[in-house]
This record gives structure tokens, C-alpha cells and sequence, in this order.
């Protein structure tokens, strides 16, 4: 399944991007499987998207929690809880 992933603010600065598009391997059904996979990678990612880190997260651009369940061309957005316009 693939999936259009976007970063906003702090988030998008500290990972130096803003979109990107991820095929998930299997087993990676939710937002929050995203968000584990994504914090695996290490270095920056750990250092935005680690549980620790109070975030957002959206899924086809509606506001959800990390159990939300993905389907093939879902967007997954993550950004800090205040955002400036």
C-alpha cells in the first residue's frame, strides 16, 4: 500500500522536507504504524515524530488518533499542536 506522507512546521524543519511518498511494508495498517516506522528510521525522524513529542496527526485531512486504519493513496499528515498560519 502506499501513501502520501506530509510534514508541517516544526516538524517539516526538522526533517528538512515536506511530502514524500512511502510504499508500507506489511503489517503497516495505521497511523500510528506509520508514525513507528517513520521514528525507526533514526537521527532526525526519531528526533521529530518520537512518541515522546506531543503531535497531530491527520488522515485525509481530517484529524485522527494513531489507530485510524489507512487505505492505498491515504495522506498522513504530522505537525506540532499549535501551528502558525
Amino acid at each position: 500500500m502506499k501513501v502520501s506522507l506530509r510534514y508541517f512546521a516544526s516538524v517539516r524543519e526538522r526533517l528538512g522536507a515536506s511530502e514524500e511518498s512511502l510504499e508500507l511494508p506489511e503489517g503497516v495498517t495505521t497511523v500510528g504504524a506509520v508514525r513507528a516506522l517513520l521514528v525507526a528510521r533514526g537521527g532526525a525522524w526519531a528526533d521529530a515524530l518520537g512518541q515522546e513529542r506531543a503531535l497531530r496527526m491527520a488522515c485525509n485531512q481530517v484529524m485522527c488518533g494513531p489507530e485510524v486504519v489507512l487505505g492505498d493513496g491515504s495522506e498522513v499528515a504530522f505537525f506540532p499542536p499549535v501551528t502558525g498560519g
